[in-house]
């Protein structure tokens, strides 16, 4: 276990790291075509070069991984987890009939047990990637039902559950190689996490992989490695449930950038890409963070 207590005022990393984070990135020319799993793989070097004392299945927890302090309070929290009262209200959700009968089972592989770790996924029929929480509503929409709203409530709830019966499996995200559009809606994500963007001129990159286990202002940057493996997750400051792009949304917000609609194709694409980066990490979630 390591403690990084730097604060992000007190610089970069070094000049040959910041070399590694550019071509993990994609922003050196020629390694800006050299493919999803180079990515990946890239990224799993530089931070093991960051942290060396950790193990890679450690990044399933973020910056409790990085933080003792941090990874101690979280322990303690696993005892009671403010999470469970979701898990039972999502899995009561997911198992009421619709109007017609039907349920949400119905219209997902595995009826829906164990599904989560190959979320988001590339719809080859529609062009575009899909995410669970789609899913769920277009599931409702045909049964006659009216979608939820995304982010919160009941359908975080009904992800919440799903996430927890994929605990342990390892996240599996494909880009099919043999179609250009999936290539092109993950580099469109890695764009995105990688874009300045706002009126403080900040990155998810910039946080997350420049400045992972460093601190900005009371918080420790979690690390981009992992980072979509514990969601939906209970937070603290909104004292319920939330998706990861609810997250998305609430980053943007910081860096004071207009964010985009839940379930837009920004965030499924850049949702599809830093889930990618987290194959071979078992799912961890649903998760609690401050």
């Amino acid at each position: 276990m390591q403690q990084v207590t730097t604060s992000v005022s007190g610089g970069f990393v070094t000049r040959l790291a910041l070399v590694a984070v550019l071509a993990v990135l994609g922003a050196v020319p020629a390694l800006a075509q050299a493919g999803p799993e180079h990515d990946r793989k890239a990224l799993v070097e530089f931070f093991q070069q960051r942290f060396p004392g950790l193990k890679l299945s450690d990044y399933d927890n973020g910056t409790y991984a990085i933080d003792p302090t941090l990874r101690e309070n979280w322990e303690q929290i696993k005892v009671f987890p403010p999470y469970l009262p979701y898990i039972q209200q999502g899995k009561q959700l997911f198992n009421t009939p619709f109007k017609n009968g039907k349920t949400y089972a119905q219209c997902l592989p595995n009826r829906g047990i164990g599904i989560a770790n190959h979320y988001p996924r590339w719809d080859r029929a529609r062009g575009e990637v899909v995410t669970l929480a789609l899913v769920l509503n277009w599931c409702r929409e045909a049964n006659g039902e009216k979608p939820l709203a995304y982010g919160k409530g009941d359908l975080a709830y009904i992800l919440t559950y799903l996430e927890e019966t994929s605990k342990g499996k390892k996240v599996h995200i494909t880009v099919p190689s043999d179609d250009p559009r999936a290539l092109a809606a993950y580099e469109r994500g890695k764009e995105f996490y990688y874009a300045r963007r706002g009126q403080l001129n900040f990155s998810c990159a910039g946080c997350h992989v420049e400045n992972a286990g460093r601190r900005l202002r009371t918080n420790v940057l979690s690390p981009a490695l992992g980072q979509a493996t514990h969601w939906p997750t209970y937070r603290t400051k909104w004292g319920d449930m939330g998706t990861l792009q609810r997250r998305f949304v609430g980053c943007n917000k910081q860096v004071r950038a207009k964010p985009f609609p839940l379930q837009s194709r920004e965030y499924r694409d850049l949702e599809y890409f830093l889930t990618y980066l987290s194959n071979g990490l078992p799912i961890a979630g649903p998760g609690a963070r401050p």
